[in-house]
């Protein structure tokens, strides 16, 4: 410890100085209304003061409107309301907060369901604040301090686990048109048995969704569940926010040690969110009217997901991906797949068919496959796909007749298994998760070769 008769003049400047900033509440610089739009407010006296993101605090008719910096100019910032609904009037006060938004989750969180900002929306009272607030539009992990891959997650779908195994930290889309069930191969995928914590963001649901997949489907893992609900109806902001807080308190978990499974429903309407305030502030359309801060706001996003640092533990994100018109290489979809460790494809025509979930074994891909796997898993998986893909190529030749017993062996043995093996990999969501989908197939399909099991999870 340094004596008192040590410290030079400037030392003890210093000393006194931090002491009054300590003792006193830090001066917040204020501003004014200057222009009111549907989407932007402007406002002067703060651009020296702010940074983008920040987050200021309009006085408004019916209290106090949260919004975020979105753009600065030398004489005015324009500013983003979190709440559509607002009431400000021209000349309001605007004070400017300290930084950006923060969260501070806490163990008792789990069961739980908030709005984008970390407000509770649900019947459990006040939440109990954690120790250390993080930014809610946090980074990720450096790269090379990030530890390797973990093991093989057992989502308990057959389909999933045959043809698209995940494991600990990985990241995976689930990308469809409407209507072919992503919300139900999601909801399938959330009652996984090997994560610790599973973490829901519902961006841009209609509400009677939310209350549908809250107290049916999650019922019976609800108590290790986090929900994060932005609504169809709420205001861009809060849709652009949700994703990032499922991801902070994901992580909070994550330090923790525990194995997270962040579901995201869906990335798309959290990039529709972010081109609608894009859009708003004149940033030029370069893609089907998707600005360039679409493109680059979803690898920031979905770089926090995977694995942590040294004792930490993994977020494993499964996100999904409405492909519109049915079209995979819409912007959207293809920048997404660039990004993840895998895609799994929801086809429309295998759903009409009535085979649920309605994956396309062909189209879909897990990166990550080659670790999970064994030898002789991996050669199992490889001669199913090659009898589905003889299989659905000669669908048109059988329908006209074309076809003849014996004059091709693969065919041949796809006729005799890929029918069965349909018929086996159907599941909803009344039915129990299968624990491992090879020795189940073992059994329903005796005739075809037999993989060695996984190895203890």
């Amino acid at each position: 410890m340094i004596e008192a008769s040590s410290l030079t003049p400037f030392d003890k400047l210093d000393a006194l100085i931090a002491s009054a900033a300590a003792s006193r509440p830090a001066h917040r610089v204020s501003g004014r209304v200057a222009r009111i739009s549907p989407t932007y407010i402007i406002v002067s006296g703060l651009s020296k003061f702010v940074s983008i993101g920040d987050a200021v605090s309009i006085a408004g008719i019916g209290g106090s409107v949260l919004a975020e910096v979105a753009s600065i100019e030398a004489n005015a910032i324009n500013v983003t309301p979190f709440i559509a609904d607002h009431r400000i009037e021209l000349g309001a006060r605007v004070t400017a907060m300290s930084g950006q938004l923060t969260l501070s989750p806490h163990e008792s969180w789990l069961g739980r369901t908030l709005n984008a900002l970390g407000h509770p929306i649900d019947d459990g009272g006040p939440l109990i604040a954690g120790d250390r607030a993080v930014p809610i539009q946090g980074g990720p992990p450096a790269a090379l301090r990030r530890n390797r891959l973990g093991e093989a997650l057992t989502t308990g779908v057959k389909t999933v686990d045959l043809f698209t195994p995940i494991c600990a930290g990985q990241r995976i889309g689930i990308f469809a048109g409407s209507g072919v069930g992503k919300s139900t191969l999601l909801a399938m995928l959330s009652r996984a048995p090997s994560s610790d914590v599973t973490v829901l963001a519902l961006v841009g649901e209609r509400s009677r969704e939310v209350r549908d997949f809250l107290d049916d489907t999650l019922s019976a893992s609800r108590s290790r569940v986090v929900s994060v609900v932005a609504t169809s109806d709420e205001s861009p902001m809060m849709r652009r926010m949700a994703p990032s807080a499922a991801m902070c308190i994901a992580e909070y978990y994550r330090d923790q040690g525990k194995n997270v499974l962040l579901i995201i429903d869906s990335l798309t309407r959290y990039a529709h969110a972010i081109r609608e305030l894009a859009l708003a502030s004149n940033e030029p359309p370069v893609a089907r009217g998707y600005p360039p801060s679409v493109f680059s706001a979803l690898p920031r996003l979905l770089e926090r997901a995977g694995t942590g640092e040294e004792g930490a533990g993994t977020i494993t994100a499964i996100l999904s991906v409405l492909v519109d018109g049915d079209d995979h290489n819409d912007p959207i979809a293809d920048a997404t797949r660039g990004i993840l460790d895998g895609h799994i494809v929801l086809d429309r025509s295998i759903a009409s068919q009535g085979r649920l979930p309605a994956v396309d074994p062909l189209a879909s891909l897990s990166r990550l496959a080659p670790k999970i796997r064994t030898k002789q898993q991996a050669q199992y998986t490889t001669q199913l796909i090659e009898v589905i893909s003889r299989f659905e190529d000669t669908r048109d030749l059988r329908a006209i007749g074309g076809y003849r017993p014996g004059s091709d062996a693969i065919l041949d043995r796809a006729m005799e298994v890929v029918p069965r093996l349909y018929d086996a990999l159907k599941q909803n969501l009344d039915e129990p998760p299968v624990e491992d989908v090879y020795a189940f197939l073992s059994q329903v399909l005796p005739n075809s070769p037999r993989p060695n099991s996984p190895p203890p999870r």
